[in-house]
């Protein structure tokens, strides 16, 4: 017979309200920005039969895709699957129709319609990725390798994502034993384009992932029920974001999932939503002035829990490039930018609130702001590689930034953290070369590349991307009012090492020559030379 516990005395209302500050700084291990979903990552690998028209016919090949995607996600909630790699293998027929060229070595870009299903609605996204170039075998089968940037996908309501691969373009760039295009070749990258498409014995017709959305979604091992082929469309709607006029009425679950390739027009939220960002007589511009607005989610991995940055800000003044080390085989350039967010006159993020449940059931919304202590650098190197012209850009953000604690509400009743509670320090990362860049600094990294008659990948200052790092938390200090000191709890709770980080920038406004919108252009700069982009978070 098991002994009844005995009852635990009645918490005064000290006892409550120092409860209360424990639980409410628990929760703020999951309100900062970085990135990394608050659910947990599915991985994904799949292998699949195609068949590829080359020049001697239709051909056998084999796909195999990897990605990870999340666990769950929230109904009009956007994320990007990650790590995407399509590794194409084709058999020895191929490597022939390539060595009768004159080919000894290709390079490879990808692009995947992968199908996107969602209750009775479909759309298609397309998975690009560049691989490096190979040495064509003497023997067997071609692997190429590709990796690169997919765009984020969000769902319209609740029920079942599904992912399905479908047609696959593999445009192919051929050279000669001394790195220079072959006459077949002549035209650059792209001069053989092979069509691939799903072979009919595709295991699940090509499915790669079932993502649940919302409270009544199955798990990610449940049966998707897509409506159709990859790629068919099952409703007016194609799948692209919603712009200005699109408030028409219809069912929402007849609602296409929404691909969002991050482009002008391509917004997660209303213009109306988001702070003003442009140049002013404090801050005037010049010719070099940029401007752009950057969001994100984060994570903080003692509470596995994620945060939303909404759009912030930043004014950019970009610098001239200039030569770098001498390389046999590159043209190499710097160059050194700056930036600063722009907030009301202030170096700063807008507040921004979060709000979790502690101890799974007492609700925490805290305001917090992220404060620059100092100039934000960007370092960009450029490498242009000789034997084909690609531009590979990797690009290092150094940012001092200081996370500011503003407001703290637990189960409704606000708790006073004084004025002054923030981290000690700036929040750190191991910088890549620390020996000329001292101190405590945020880094995030992006690069982009560029192959000749390709649209860009990655991330580039001007066009804008996706930026990562991972980061240290510093301790907190002046948390507290009336003598009760929170810094312990708040640092026990929150700070420490290993947190992933993940910011997206969109396309720069440069000021001294603007881009409006036109049929011609996609547009910018806003009349009044606001970043016509306001790009989406991703996970």
């Amino acid at each position: 017979m098991k002994a009844k516990p005995a009852a635990a005395p009645r918490p005064s209302r000290a006892r409550g309200a120092r409860t209360a500050s424990i639980a409410a700084f628990v929760v703020l291990a999951a309100l900062v920005p970085t990135t990394a979903s608050a659910s947990g990552t599915q991985e994904v690998e799949a292998e699949l039969p195609y068949v590829c028209t080359l020049p001697s016919g239709q051909l056998p090949a084999t796909v195999r895709v990897s990605a990870d995607f999340p666990e769950r996600a929230g109904a009009g909630e956007a994320f990007t699957p990650s790590d995407v790699t399509t590794t194409v293998e084709l058999p020895a027929e191929a490597v022939a129709d390539l060595a009768a060229r004159d080919a000894t070595e290709v390079r490879a870009a990808t692009r995947l319609d992968v199908g996107v299903a969602q209750n009775a609605a479909t759309a298609t996204a397309t998975w690009r990725g560049s691989a490096e170039p190979v040495a064509l075998p003497e023997s067997g089968p071609l692997t190429l390798v590709a990796k690169g940037d997919v765009p984020s996908v969000a769902g319209r309501s609740d029920g079942d994502l599904t992912f399905s691969a479908g047609a696959l373009a593999i445009d192919l760039a051929l050279g000669a034993a001394d790195g220079t295009a072959t006459d077949a070749a002549a035209a650059g990258p792209g001069s053989l384009t092979v069509d691939c498409a799903l072979a009919e014995d595709a295991p699940a017709q090509g499915l790669l992932a079932t993502v649940p959305v919302g409270a009544g979604g199955a798990g990610p091992s449940g049966s998707p029920s897509p409506s159709g082929p990859a790629g068919t469309s099952g409703t007016p709607d194609d799948g692209q974001p919603d712009g200005p006029g699109d408030r028409q009425p219809e069912r929402q679950s007849e609602r296409s999932p929404k691909v969002l390739e991050n482009t002008p027009g391509g917004a997660a939220a209303d213009r109306d939503d988001v702070p003003p960002c442009r140049y002013d007589e404090q801050h005037p511009p010049t010719d070099v002035s940029l401007n752009a607005y950057v969001t994100g989610y984060a994570n903080v991995k003692k509470m596995k829990g994620a945060a939303y940055l909404p759009p912030s800000c930043v004014l950019i003044e970009q610098g001239l490039p200039v030569a770098g080390p001498p390389d046999p085989e590159y043209l190499i350039f710097d160059t050194l930018s700056y930036g600063n967010f722009h907030y009301q006159e202030r170096e700063q993020t807008p507040p921004f609130e979060a709000t979790f449940l502690s101890f799974d059931f007492t609700p925490v919304k805290a305001t917090m702001v992220l404060e620059q202590t100092g100039p934000m650098r960007i370092d960009s190197r450029t490498k242009i590689r000789l034997s084909d012209f690609t531009t590979i850009t990797d690009t290092y953000v150094r940012a001092p930034l200081v996370l500011h604690v503003l407001d703290l509400e637990v189960n409704g009743t606000p708790l006073d953290v004084g004025p002054g509670c923030r981290t000690e320090t700036s929040l750190t990362s191991e910088d890549p070369d620390p020996a000329n860049f001292p101190g405590d600094h945020l880094v995030l990294y992006g690069r982009g590349e560029q192959i000749i008659g390709l649209p860009a990948t990655g991330y580039l200052l001007l066009s804008g991307g996706v930026l990562s790092g991972e980061m240290t938390i510093p301790a907190f200090t002046g948390c507290g009012t009336d003598g009760e000191d929170l810094d312990r709890l708040l640092t026990a709770s929150v700070s420490g090492p290993g947190n992933y980080i993940k910011q997206v920038q969109g396309q720069t406004c440069a000021i001294a020559a603007p881009v409006f919108p036109s049929p011609e252009n996609e547009g910018q700069c806003t009349e009044d030379l606001q970043p016509y982009e306001i790009p989406v978070a991703e996970r």
